[in-house]
């Protein structure tokens, strides 16, 4: 008689599973379970409240033009300029970084829910058919050349949508009845569609311009070497919090627990016993859903290891801070929700207890290095703000804890030499409200000038910059369209242009994708990292990276042929 064992898991584990259901298919079942009011709630707050007051700026303006501004003196349209003035600077100077941050995220968010679904929708229509008709040119070639025509048609459509929607209605509202207020209420509306269809027009070329100046990513081969600093690159191994838990990404297609990522420690360790390795790097989804209990699984992980532990360095990914709810993937959390904030602080708190002597924090004021992270947080009470924010919620209190995390980042071991190799920590993850959304990046401004700024302060050093987003899309075909839009670094062309200007002395390291590639960008070289968890079952041909890395006779940083290291599989279950 046979019967099912538990430790194996059954459908359910499966349930979020995207390599047993389509994303597709996890949507309109989503569809079934999302709460109505609160998606409403979440729409008016994201969508419809921007759109209506990015249309009724305008009215607003003539209003003031027409029924104020022509109906002063001229001496008091001086005085309300000045004013004007000096309110404009108080709020810079106050609140500007805050501002600037709400701004640069709204702006990539728009990009992130339109710009570039649309875009890579309609480029990869447009590259099947020229596939179809000339099936001699590369992928490469291929999806430039599609690029470009995604762009014009875009903004041809947009063009066509803003003159059906224009001329822009008028400004003006002559009383407060009700069905002038509701006029005035369309008329924005139709402004901001008409605003957002001009931005489509000028986005969408822009965006695949961008993307044809990028680059053609190409595939690398290191030439062979003797080492001078080695370092372990893993990824996505996505802790879970009971012994024979499944990933929600992959279910029973993946190993149970967490015993693939002690075997993957521990073959580390026997390298470090041949030859020393100088760091273990995990580029980020450190926790299948950023719980307390995975978070105290990889801690009893790296316990366990003490040998390596000094060496570790870990970075965020989305998995740690956006995924809403592990069981439920349509479940929607309001922008003001405390959610994401205690995850961030749950991330924060993990990286302290690992490496917060050994890491720094930028002073972004003076754009130099500044203290250790446990400085940092020991410092004007943000440890303690953390905590009580984290014990006892608050809006406020969640609002003081995103600023301490925004400007934790970038972290940085600084180079032990003036010319020796540093590490750069990125947090490249978009702040998103639900968890079927979870998976898109972004990498401020803010935190890209301050990493920039730390390789200025050792303008002789090597860095290795590590951040849990790919950069460009891989030369190779097999991702499917869905999981390209969903897993972008939304902004990876200005990022990728940015690092261009230090490429001879940096090496990008990254995971997400799930699977390992080496090939650079321009100059820029990149390495992708394979999950010693995620993509096949335990204990079939997983494996790690070990890469070398050596000072370039030209001051640069070479980067040698890596070691391939296989993961051992499972003892047999008794």
């Amino acid at each position: 008689m046979h019967l099912p064992d538990p430790r194996d898991g059954d459908l359910e584990d499966d349930a979020s599973s995207t390599s047993h259901h389509s994303l597709l298919g996890h949507a309109s079942r989503m569809l079934l379970e999302i709460s109505l009011p609160k998606l409403v709630l979440a729409a008016v707050l994201l969508l419809v409240v921007p759109a209506v007051l990015l249309g009724a700026a305008p009215k607003i303006a003539l209003w003031f033009s027409q029924a104020v501004w022509n109906q002063v003196s001229d001496f008091g349209r001086i005085l309300s300029v000045l004013a004007f003035c000096a309110i404009a600077g108080l709020v810079a100077w106050r609140w500007g970084a805050g501002l600037f941050l709400v701004v640069e995220r709204n702006f990539w968010a728009l990009n992130a829910g339109l710009v570039q679904p649309l875009y890579m929708a309609v480029r990869e229509l447009v590259r099947l058919a020229i596939e179809a008709a000339w099936r001699r040119g590369t992928l490469s070639g291929t999806r430039r050349v599609a690029g470009l025509v995604a762009g014009a048609l875009i903004a041809l459509a947009a063009a066509a949508i803003a003159w059906r929607a224009g001329p822009l209605p008028t400004v003006l509202v002559d009383d407060l009845t009700p069905a002038v207020l509701a006029q005035a209420l369309r008329d924005s509306l139709n402004n901001g569609i008409w605003f957002i269809a001009v931005y489509l027009m000028i986005g969408a070329p822009a965006w695949s311009i961008a993307e044809a100046l990028a680059g053609t990513p190409q595939d690398l081969s290191p030439e062979p070497g003797t080492p001078h600093w080695r370092v372990a690159h893993l990824s996505d191994i996505h802790m879970v919090g009971d012994r024979y838990g499944f990933r929600l990404e992959c279910g029973r297609d993946g190993p149970r627990g967490n015993e693939s990522v002690d075997r993957t420690l521990a073959a580390i360790e026997a390298e470090d016993a041949r030859q020393k390795i100088d760091w273990v790097l995990i580029t980020g989804d450190i926790t299948d859903a950023g719980r307390n209990a995975e978070f105290i699984a990889f801690d009893e992980a790296m316990a366990a290891h003490p040998g390596l532990r000094d060496r570790v360095l870990v970075i965020p990914g989305n998995h740690d801070v956006n995924i809403v709810d592990r069981a439920n993937p349509a479940r929607l959390e309001l922008p003001i929700g405390p959610g994401g904030a205690l995850r961030r602080g749950r991330m924060l708190s993990a990286m302290a207890r690992l490496q917060g002597g050994r890491v720094h924090v930028m002073d972004h004021k003076r754009r130099r290095i500044g203290p250790t992270l446990d400085g940092f947080l020991a410092a004007e009470g943000r440890g303690a703000a953390l905590t009580g924010f984290m014990n006892q919620g608050g809006v406020r209190a969640g609002l003081r804890a995103r600023n301490i995390w925004n400007d934790a980042f970038p972290m940085v071991v600084p180079p032990a030499t003036p010319d020796g190799l540093g590490v750069l920590l990125l947090d490249s993850n978009a702040e998103t409200h639900f968890s079927f959304t979870n998976a898109l990046g972004l990498v401020g401004a803010a935190q890209l000038h301050a990493a920039e700024a730390a390789m200025a302060q050792f303008p002789a050093a090597r860095w290795l910059i590590a951040l849990h987003h790919h950069l460009v899309e891989y030369p190779r075909p097999g991702a499917s369209l869905a999981e390209r839009i969903g897993t972008a670094l939304v902004n990876g062309h200005w990022v990728l242009q940015r690092l261009r200007r230090v490429a001879p002395r940096i090496v990008a390291l990254h995971g997400h994708r799930h699977v390992d590639w080496m090939g650079r960008c321009g100059a820029v070289r990149i390495l992708s990292a394979p999950s010693p968890v995620m993509g096949t079952p335990d204990g079939e041909g997983r494996y790690f990276w070990l890469h070398g890395l050596a000072p370039a006779a030209d001051g640069g940083l070479a980067l040698l042929a890596p070691r391939r290291v296989a993961v051992p599989g499972p003892h047999p279950r008794a």
